[in-house]
């Protein structure tokens, strides 16, 4: 099924990027035509730092409008408001880099179109909780690996991390009720024509327990039948 994909979102959150992504991609001209709507957004403090850093005017901000770079970007996220609530995916790239959104936009297209497409990112609640996600779930409250020095440099997709959490009766608790949440409610949004899902699990550093539980979560769900992209804000390059 070919996608048509309508991209649109706030100046300066990474559209450009996007669509010299899309375009570059052979596999969205091969595949009935299948409507999305990606609208990206960015913490306004990012928008205007992003600005200010390649010294590109606004396009509210001109000598027709005259308004100020934080009076531009401002008005214009009121602007976009409505279309940013009807839209299918809103994507935050305000963490995120210039490949991260490319690989992220790859990852995304090559999903099937013809069910609800699930998102499960791990984040470190230090850098903020992502504000495009429909579910977060708070995983501080389990032990963590970085107290033991020789698993600090280690991720949540290490052997010695699975092990060390397959061991703890409240992490295997954890993550049982966070499968079956998941997917109860990923049925329940299918149910209801939503296009994504985005599933959130955060800890202090986003290396370990979030990491893990994010893992076991797109394991279970793909045993289930139902494929999941995967994000570790922290961990993917930058």
């Amino acid at each position: 099924m070919q996608q048509l994909v309508i991209l649109t979102g706030l100046s300066g959150a990474g559209k450009t990027v996007v669509l010299r992504t899309l375009e570059d991609m052979e596999s969205i001209k091969q595949q009935s035509i299948h409507v999305k709507v990606v609208f990206l957004n960015a913490e306004p403090q990012v928008l205007i730092q992003r600005f200010s850093e390649t010294r590109r005017r606004h396009p509210l901000s001109t000598e027709q409008h005259k308004h100020s770079l934080t009076e531009a970007v401002n008005l214009e996220s009121a602007l976009m408001n409505d279309i940013k609530q009807i839209s299918d995916l809103v994507i935050d790239t305000s963490k995120q880099s210039a490949l991260q959104l490319k690989q992220h936009i790859w990852q995304l297209m090559s999903m099937p179109s013809d069910q609800v497409s699930v998102i499960l990112k791990s984040f470190a609640f230090k850098r903020g909780v992502p504000f495009d996600a429909d579910f977060v779930f708070d995983a501080r409250c389990l032990n963590n690996p970085y107290w033991d020095k020789s698993l600090r440099h280690l991720t949540g997709k290490d052997e010695a991390i699975k092990a060390f959490f397959a061991e703890d009766e409240w992490a295997n608790d954890f993550i049982k009720d966070l499968c079956v949440f998941s997917k109860k409610w990923i049925k329940r949004y299918e149910a209801n024509d939503r296009s994504y899902i985005t599933i959130a699990v955060g800890c202090t550093g986003g290396q370990h327990r979030s990491v893990y539980l994010v893992e076991s979560l797109a394991n279970y769900l793909g045993s289930k039948g139902i494929a999941a992209l995967v994000l570790h804000r922290e961990m993917d390059p930058a």
